[in-house]
C-alpha cells in the first residue's frame, strides 16, 4: 500500500509538471504557434519532396535491369527527380529562412515582454537572485528558445515524414522486408527505453546537484588559497575542493559508463552497414527460393539504409529539446511573477514620517516572518533593528521601500499607505544603501546621475566630496567618465562610498541603511561613517546594526526576535534593562575584548617566515 501511494503522487506530481510544460508551451510559444503550423506542413512536403527523387531513382534502376530498359521512361523519370529536388530545395530553405525570422521576431517580442515585466516585479525578486541568475533568464534562456522555435518541430516533421513516406513505398514494393526494417529500430527504441528509464531525472537532479557542488568548492578554494597557503595549511584547502571533484567523478563514471555502453549498442544497431546486412541477409534468401524478384532489392539499399539515421535525429535533439522546454517553464515562472500594483496617480509624501500598522509578512503562504509589527519612525531620527540572526530586521527594512507588499496590515508614509503611492514618488522619498553595493557597467557618472538625472557637475561633486570618494575618483583614468569595471575597479569600501554619494544627490527624506560598514577594512569603515554621518542628517533613518557599538548615539533601538518585537527605547535604557538586547550587548562586548586582545597578542609575537610566501 505504501509503495502504491508513493507512485501515485510521483504520478501526480510527474502530470502536475506536464501541465506545466504545456501551460509554458501555450504562453511562451503562442504567439508563434500558427505560423511555426504552416512551416512545419511545408517541410513535411519537403520531406516528401526529398524521399520522391530516390523512388524514382530506384525505378530507374529497376528498370535499368529489365531486360529491354524503356529509355524513354528512364530519361522521364530522372528529369522529374531533378525537378522535384529542386522544389524540395526551395521549399526546405524557405522553410528554415522563415522559421528564424519567426525566431528573431519572438526572441526580441520576449525580451521586451521581460524586460517590461522586471520593471513592475516587487524589489525583492532582485534580492533573491543573483545577477546571473536575472541575466541567464533574460539571455540564456530565451537563446535556448531557438533550437524550440527555429528547428525543433521543422526538425522533427521532416524526422518523422520522410521515414514514415519511405516505410510505405518500401512496404509497396515488399512488406516482408519493410516489417524487417522495423526490428533495428525496435531495439533501439528499446535500448533508449532502458537509458531513459524511470531514474534517469532523479539521476539528472544528482548530476546538477554534484557540478553546483564542484563549482562551489572551486570558488572556495581559489579564494581561501592565499590564506590557507599562508598558515602553511595547503593541504586542508584543497581536502573540501578534492572531496567534491572526486565524488562527482565516481557519480559520473557510475551513472554515465553504463548509459554509454548502451547507447554505442543502440546506435550501431541503426548503422547502415548493420541495416545493410540484415536486408541482404533475409533477400538472399526471398531471392533464392524465387519468393522476390532481385530487382526489387534495389530500393531497400537506395532508401532503407537512410531511416536508421532519421531516427538518430530524433535522438540527437532531445537534450537541446529538453533544455528549450526546461526555458521556457523558468520564463513561464517569471512571466507569472505577482506584480506590484502601481497607481497611475497618488499623494506625493514630504515630512517621512513612517509607520507600521500591525504588520504581518511571510515569503510564502502560511509561514509569516514578521507578525503584528506596530512602529512609528519620526522626521530627524535614527531608529536601529537588533536582534539574533534570522529575527526579520532585513525583511522588516526592506517593506519600507516596497520590496514586498505586507500580507498584513499596512506601512504609511506621512499617512498615506504605500501602496497608493506611485513608485516614482516612494523612491524619491524613500532611499536605501545596502551591504550589497549595486553598481551598473557604465561611467561613475552615469552611476551617480541614477539617482537624479539632471543633476549636473557640481552637485556630483559636492555630494562625492561628502562621501569623501571625490579624491579617488579623480585619480582614475578618466575620472568621472571612468567606467566600472573597466578603467574605473573600486574596492568594497569605494564601491559603498559612491552609493553613498548616489544616495545624498537623489535626497530622499527617508533612509533605510543595511550596515553599511559591514565588510569594510578599517581605513574604509572611517571614511564610511563620516560620509553616513553627512547622510542620516535630518532624515528618517532606518538602520539594521549588526555591530552593536555602532549604535551608541542613535534616537531609538527596536529588538527583533522570531519576527516579533520584544523591546524598544534608547540605548542606555535597553543596556541597564535586563533583557535581549542587554545579552546581545554583553556579547558584543565579549567580542570587541577578544578582537582587541588577538590585535595585541600579533603586535608582539613574532611570525614564522615560512608562513608569510604570499606576501613574497
Amino acid at each position: 500500500m505504501p509503495d502504491t501511494v508513493e507512485r501515485a503522487a510521483a504520478k501526480s506530481a510527474r502530470r502536475t509538471a506536464k501541465e506545466r510544460q504545456r501551460l509554458a508551451d501555450r504562453q511562451i510559444l503562442g504567439p508563434v504557434a500558427s505560423r511555426l503550423t504552416i512551416a512545419s506542413i511545408i517541410v513535411a512536403i519537403a520531406s516528401l519532396c526529398a524521399v520522391v527523387p530516390f523512388i524514382l531513382i530506384a525505378e530507374v534502376c529497376r528498370e535499368l535491369l529489365a531486360t529491354t530498359p524503356d529509355w524513354n521512361r528512364v530519361w522521364t523519370l530522372l528529369l522529374t527527380a531533378l525537378g522535384i529536388l529542386g522544389v524540395r530545395g526551395l521549399l526546405q530553405s524557405g522553410a528554415m529562412l522563415w522559421s528564424h525570422l519567426i525566431d528573431a521576431e519572438h526572441q526580441y517580442t520576449l525580451r521586451q515582454l521581460l524586460a517590461a515585466k522586471l520593471s513592475r516585479v516587487p524589489l525583492g525578486w532582485f534580492t533573491e537572485r543573483s545577477s546571473g541568475e536575472v541575466k541567464k533568464l533574460l539571455q540564456n534562456d530565451v537563446d535556448a528558445l531557438h533550437y524550440l522555435v527555429a528547428h525543433a518541430r521543422l526538425e522533427f516533421v521532416g524526422a518523422l515524414t520522410l521515414p514514415l513516406a519511405t516505410f510505405v513505398y518500401l512496404l509497396l514494393v515488399d512488406w516482408r522486408l519493410g516489417l524487417l526494417l522495423l526490428v533495428p529500430i525496435a531495439l533501439y527504441g528499446f535500448v533508449m527505453s532502458r537509458i531513459m528509464g524511470p531514474g534517469y531525472a532523479a539521476k539528472l537532479t544528482t548530476f546538477e546537484s554534484w557540478r553546483s557542488r564542484v563549482s562551489e568548492t572551486t570558488i572556495e578554494f581559489v579564494d581561501g588559497i592565499q590564506v590557507v597557503r599562508a598558515f602553511g595549511q595547503p593541504r586542508k584547502g584543497h581536502h573540501r575542493y578534492q572531496e567534491a571533484i572526486d565524488g562527482y567523478a565516481t557519480f559520473f563514471t557510475a551513472w554515465v559508463g553504463p548509459i554509454t555502453r548502451l547507447e554505442g549498442i543502440g546506435s550501431q544497431l541503426l548503422n547502415p552497414v548493420v541495416v545493410l546486412l540484415l536486408v541482404l541477409l533475409a533477400a538472399l534468401g526471398l531471392i533464392g527460393g524465387d519468393a522476390m524478384e532481385p530487382s526489387a532489392l534495389v530500393p531497400f539499399i537506395l532508401l532503407g539504409l537512410g531511416i536508421g539515421s532519421t531516427v538518430l535525429t530524433f535522438g540527437y535533439g532531445l537534450q537541446a529539446l529538453r533544455q528549450a522546454s526546461s526555458a521556457s517553464v523558468r520564463l513561464l515562472d517569471l512571466v507569472e511573477t505577482p506584480e506590484l500594483v502601481d497607481p497611475a496617480e497618488g499623494p506625493v509624501p514630504v515630512s517621512g514620517l513612517v509607520r507600521f500598522e500591525n504588520v504581518t509578512f511571510g515569503y510564502r503562504e502560511g509561514h509569516p516572518v514578521l507578525h503584528g509589527v506596530d512602529l512609528e519612525l519620526h522626521p530627524g531620527t535614527i531608529t536601529a533593528l537588533v536582534g539574533p540572526s534570522g529575527s526579520g530586521k532585513s525583511t522588516l527594512a526592506r517593506l519600507v521601500p516596497r520590496f514586498y507588499d505586507v500580507t498584513g496590515g499596512r506601512i504609511t508614509l506621512d499617512g498615506d499607505d504605500i501602496r497608493s503611492l506611485r513608485s516614482a514618488d516612494l523612491y524619491r522619498a524613500v532611499g536605501f544603501v545596502l551591504q550589497d553595493v549595486q553598481l551598473i557597467a557604465e561611467t561613475v557618472r552615469e552611476n551617480l546621475l541614477l539617482a537624479r538625472p539632471d543633476a549636473d557637475d557640481a552637485a556630483l561633486e559636492r555630494v562625492c566630496r561628502a562621501a569623501q570618494i571625490h579624491e579617488r575618483i579623480l585619480e582614475l583614468p578618466r575620472g568621472y567618465d571612468s567606467e566600472i569595471g573597466r578603467d574605473a575597479r573600486l574596492s568594497g569600501g569605494e564601491a559603498q562610498r559612491l552609493s553613498i554619494a548616489r544616495a545624498l544627490l537623489a535626497d530622499a527624506p527617508v533612509l533605510v541603511l543595511d550596515e553599511a560598514t559591514a565588510f569594510a577594512d578599517p581605513e574604509s569603515e572611517a571614511a564610511i561613517q563620516d560620509a553616513l554621518a553627512v547622510l542620516v542628517a535630518d532624515r528618517t533613518v532606518l538602520v539594521i546594526a549588526h555591530r552593536l557599538h555602532t549604535i551608541i548615539d542613535v534616537d531609538q533601538i527596536v529588538v527583533l526576535d522570531d519576527g516579533r518585537i520584544v523591546e524598544r527605547g534608547t540605548p542606555d535604557e535597553l543596556r541597564s534593562a535586563d533583557g535581549l538586547f542587554s545579552r546581545l550587548w554583553a556579547a558584543n562586548e565579549r567580542a570587541l575584548t577578544e578582537v582587541d586582545r588577538l590585535e595585541r597578542t600579533a603586535e608582539t609575537a613574532s611570525v614564522p617566515t615560512q608562513n608569510l610566501e604570499v606576501r613574497a
